[in-house]
């Protein structure tokens, strides 16, 4: 079976999926959550398989993290399919309304988008979770993950394929695993026009700027994320600490650890030495501005292209700014739209970053690691949209819906001017 034959079955599947109540859906789900604790050692097993494979070919630590699954993160797969079976359906919710003076009633109705694509890198844990989304939101999925973990891809797959199979009204081409890694493959299902209603590639620059240049389909971009703090002169100093050290260190090779520090310049003697003490114990090296090197000889000299590198590692970049205009400017420059903070205890400071800084979340006193479809209460992302159009940030259960307008009326008729 061809990529275009896998995304035809969706389309025929989706006219079924679509009309799903949420009772048939939830039960669905909570097939899929036994289903996957029933094979949860298969899982694993075949997990060990690909990050052993992965690491013997010298892939990269951050890539690695990604894929593997620790105890904690493959239980991490039913809790949040569980935590979206508890959300709302959104399909058939009707979202504005309002009656116009010649008596037509019109209301905008969420609806299914139909058929959502999903090329990913390394993350086995997005084949159960987008799987989730997409039912309960009802749409099918189309899934295309990477030959580094192909063997957990199939073994997950195969716990989904056998809780549909125990509801014989859902199709099984509800929810597809494209087993061919190849390019070619990715690129068939980009082209995929009039077939895939969505498309959300989630993976490397290599990845993103191919889906760019080679994508039919709507898609919507998860990219980079360069990631900045900027601690204002207000900031309590206690606090300050406690969220960059988090915002860096907690998981260093995720899109919403910052990658850039920017510290307001009346805190470079009293607060940065001592903030930066904490970040190198915790194996965070340095690379500062000279006004930095100066204050914690430490630090290895920053270039022009530290500003703008997304590490996904403990590396940080840290500058001192002379104001909050000087962060906004420095994020404007080399923010990705993904994640952008600030600590500060001035109102007025936090107002004007929080309007002003361009980008899908923006944290006001609290670290960006939330920046997280489950810390928003999505209960799990298809991913983070780092563009305008027709998501922003964190993407949930809403993100995959679109909306229809629904016209009631009491026989009207448009009179021709």
């Amino acid at each position: 079976m061809t990529v275009l034959d896998q995304c035809r079955d969706a389309v025929a599947a989706s006219a079924v999926i679509t009309q799903l109540t949420t009772e048939k859906k939830n039960a669905l789900l909570r097939d899929m959550v036994t289903a996957i604790e029933t094979r949860l050692d298969t899982i694993i097993e075949a997990n060990a398989e690909d990050v052993a494979e992965a690491r013997a070919a010298g892939t990269s630590a951050t890539l690695v993290d990604r894929l593997t699954l620790t105890e904690r993160r493959a239980a991490g797969l039913t809790a949040a399919i569980r935590t979206i079976i508890d959300l709302p359906d959104p399909s058939g919710r009707v979202v504005e309304g309002w009656t116009r003076p010649n008596g037509l009633r019109i209301e905008r109705v969420l609806e299914p988008l139909g058929v959502v694509a999903v090329i990913y890198e390394a993350r086995p844990n997005v084949t159960a979770e987008v799987a989730a989304l997409c039912l309960k939101s009802g749409n099918c999925a189309v899934l295309r993950g990477s030959s580094t973990a192909m063997r957990t891809n199939r073994a997950i797959m195969a716990a989904l394929d056998a809780a549909i199979a125990a509801h014989p009204e859902v199709p099984a081409a509800a929810v597809q695993l494209i087993d061919d890694p190849s390019r070619e493959a990715a690129l068939e299902l980009m082209r995929a026009k009039g077939y895939v209603d969505l498309l959300v590639p989630r993976g490397g620059p290599d990845l993103i700027a191919s889906v760019e240049r080679n994508a039919t389909v709507p898609t919507v971009i998860d990219g980079a994320g360069n990631c900045h703090l900027y601690i204002d002169a207000s900031a309590r100093r206690e606090m300050a600490t406690e969220v960059t050290v988090n915002a860096k260190t907690s998981r260093p090779s995720v899109c919403n650890a910052i990658e850039t520090l920017l510290v307001h310049e009346d805190l470079v003697a009293d607060w940065l030495p001592q903030a930066l003490d904490e970040l190198a114990a915790a194996g965070v090296e340095i690379r500062g501005c000279a006004k930095v090197c100066e204050a914690w000889p430490k630090a290895v000299a920053a270039t022009v292209e530290d500003w703008a590198t997304e590490y996904l590692d403990l590396v940080l970049a840290v500058r001192v700014v002379s104001d909050v205009d000087g962060a906004i400017a420095r994020i404007r420059e080399y923010g990705t739209g993904n994640a952008e903070g600030i600590v500060a205890q001035d109102i007025a400071v936090a107002n004007r970053f929080a309007r002003e800084v361009d980008s899908g979340s923006v944290f006001v006193n609290a670290s960006p690691r939330y920046s997280d479809g489950g810390e928003f209460g999505y209960g799990v992302e298809i991913g983070v949209s780092t563009q305008k159009l027709h998501s922003r940030g964190p993407m949930g259960l809403t993100a995959l819906m679109t909306a229809k307008n629904v016209v009631w009326g009491t026989g009207q008729t448009r009179k021709v001017a």
